[in-house]
């Protein structure tokens, strides 16, 4: 497999990621999965796919998170870090995640829509002190399951709407309806009229069609 950059950047890109983490948990008191939507809705996941080496080894953990952070929010101040003893499991989880995703090649929003950051946290106390390819070869087991349906065909179909109905009713187009279903477009991006047509005739609310509400 040809992979995104090369190895000499890894342990950089590891320690850049798990620094992240570990700040925006534990010093910051974001909730992991935000801090998994915010890393995604920034850009700056991309760019570790990517291999930017400005973004991999050019910037502290402190540096990427208070990046994170003023792409969504602009102006908001974010404490200073504590630099506390001893490796939290979210720095753990940025460190093992940032190998598995060099390792597979996947992109990190593949990664989550099969495994939430804070689930990954929670394996650290299994695979923390096992060798990294034990976690890689669970973490490829998790990805490679069929993604569960999406919030939007699981509340369309408990209300018993097929998607032509749906179509008809919300007045958005049936293929726009089946991509997003289907994963293929992403929802939480959709314009907010869109989803609240679809939210209107469904019978629920806007967040509960997005699979990670910015709350």
């Amino acid at each position: 497999m040809t992979r995104a950059y090369s190895e000499s950047y890894l342990s950089d890109a590891k320690n850049t990621l798990s620094q992240c983490f570990d700040y925006l948990i534990n010093d910051c008191g974001f909730q992991a999965d935000w801090v998994a939507a915010l890393f995604l809705s920034s850009g700056y996941a991309q760019q570790f796919e990517r291999g930017n080496p400005g973004v991999l080894a050019g910037m502290s953990g402190v540096e990427l998170a208070k990046a994170v952070v003023q792409k969504t929010y602009k102006r908001r101040s974010i404490p200073e870090p504590r630099y506390s003893e001893g490796l939290s499991p979210e720095y753990w989880a940025g460190w093992a995640l940032a190998e598995y995703q060099w390792f597979s090649g996947r992109r990190f929003k593949e990664i989550f829509e099969h495994i939430k950051l804070s689930d990954i946290i929670l394996m650290y106390p299994v695979y923390h002190e096992m060798d990294i390819s034990k976690f890689i070869e669970s973490m490829e087991a998790k990805c490679s399951l069929p993604l569960p349906d999406s919030k939007l065909k699981l509340l369309r179909e408990s209300r018993g709407l097929s998607q032509s109905e749906l179509a008809r009713e919300s007045g958005v187009k049936l293929r726009n309806i089946q991509l997003y279903e289907q994963r293929v477009n992403d929802i939480d991006k959709a314009q907010a009229q869109t989803v609240y047509k679809l939210a209107r005739v469904i019978g629920c609310s806007v967040e509960d069609l997005l699979e990670n509400p910015m709350i």
